[in-house]
């Protein structure tokens, strides 16, 4: 997403809108501890099994926020839901197709400066460009090596799930879902594209370590050059794991010419913190369907900047996607932290 120094108005908006979906109150900072770093500020439920206008409001897996200060909300099977920032109550919903008129496996979502919309479509990796209306305007180039194979070394499904733009909207980054043929399988690629003369065009790729058996669900930028990384997995009988992870790519390795990131000796990763562990959150009355280690989780599939909080701290929202299962829930959880520098 689009980070912009948040202002007078801007700043009531992200209280508010903390406020909306808050449970604990006046021992926030010590009985909403999540880690040294992050404070879970609230949940809400209040989209799980909803509909506006006939639509499921389900399986959402990307969130950013528009021109206008809506909140938008992509969602698999195709669909582009606006919600009101401060309340989250859906107002609209766009169906999303391709230039020959097919449905999109979308999983993220950017806003350009123009109000155009960027959305990936993760059945075979792309990121098209959509107006306001809903019109593919362009198609985004994407190299061969992540093309799903045989076309390429991705796997069907684990292609681009997160995506964000840098801060004055030049660059792009998205991240691969999960590891590619002949890297490690704990090695995840973030690709990126620079503006130039009006269009994207192909840039570095960096090599990010996700935690061992987790994978990239969404990414978001802060706003200082850095990102942050949702990482997450599922193990039956047991739930889901969700961790947030403060990235850094100012120092790692250009591996778009490197084909096999198994032992490569010289590349450097991205560094990354922990910034919290959702599982680890207080889980503030929250109630699950299916076992979970924290009733609190669910399968969290996307991550936007909301600003900053009155005491400088940067405001986050995180959704899960319920995958339209009676037994997962679609989720909004509010979270502040304090990034290191």
């Amino acid at each position: 997403m689009r980070f912009r120094a948040p202002s007078a108005a801007a700043s009531v908006l992200l209280a508010t809108s903390l406020l909306s979906i808050a449970v604990p109150s006046a021992e926030a900072s010590t009985t909403t501890a999540c880690s040294p770093w992050a404070n879970i500020t609230g949940f809400s439920d209040s989209l799980d099994k909803t509909t506006l206008g006939g639509v499921n409001v389900a399986e959402l897996s990307g969130l950013t926020y528009d021109t206008n200060g809506h909140l938008l909300a992509v969602a698999d099977e195709s669909y582009l839901f606006t919600l009101d920032a401060r309340t989250k109550k859906p107002l609209a919903v766009q169906t999303l197709v391709d230039e020959n008129g097919q449905s999109l496996d979308s999983e993220a979502v950017a806003v350009d400066r123009d109000g155009t919309r960027l959305v990936t479509d993760e059945t075979q990796p792309s990121i098209l460009r959509f107006t306001r209306s809903g019109k593919v305007i362009d198609r985004l180039p994407v190299p061969a090596s992540l093309l799903v194979a045989p076309a390429g070394r991705a796997t069907h499904n684990l292609t681009f799930e997160g995506m964000t733009l840098q801060p004055g909207d030049r660059t792009l980054v998205a991240s691969m879902e999960g590891a590619l043929t002949g890297d490690n399988a704990d090695v995840r690629r973030l690709q990126t594209w620079h503006r130039t003369w009006g269009e994207f065009r192909l840039g570095a790729q960096y090599a990010y370590s996700a935690d061992t058996g987790l994978n990239i669900s969404d990414i978001t930028a802060t706003g200082d050059g850095r990102l942050l990384v949702l990482e997450r997995g599922y193990t039956p009988n047991v739930g889901n794991t969700v961790r947030v992870y403060l990235a850094d790519l100012s120092r790692a390795t250009d591996v778009s010419r490197v084909e096999d990131l198994t032992g490569q000796p010289g590349v450097r990763l991205a560094r990354k913190t922990l910034i919290a562990d959702i599982g680890a959150c207080p889980s503030l009355g929250a109630t699950t369907k299916q076992p979970q280690p924290n009733p609190l989780l669910d399968n969290i599939e996307g991550i936007t900047v909301t600003g900053r909080t009155r005491d400088g701290r940067l405001g986050l929202l995180l959704v899960s996607d319920d995958n339209e299962s009676p037994t997962q829930i679609t989720r909004l959880y509010s979270l502040a932290a304090r990034l290191p520098r």
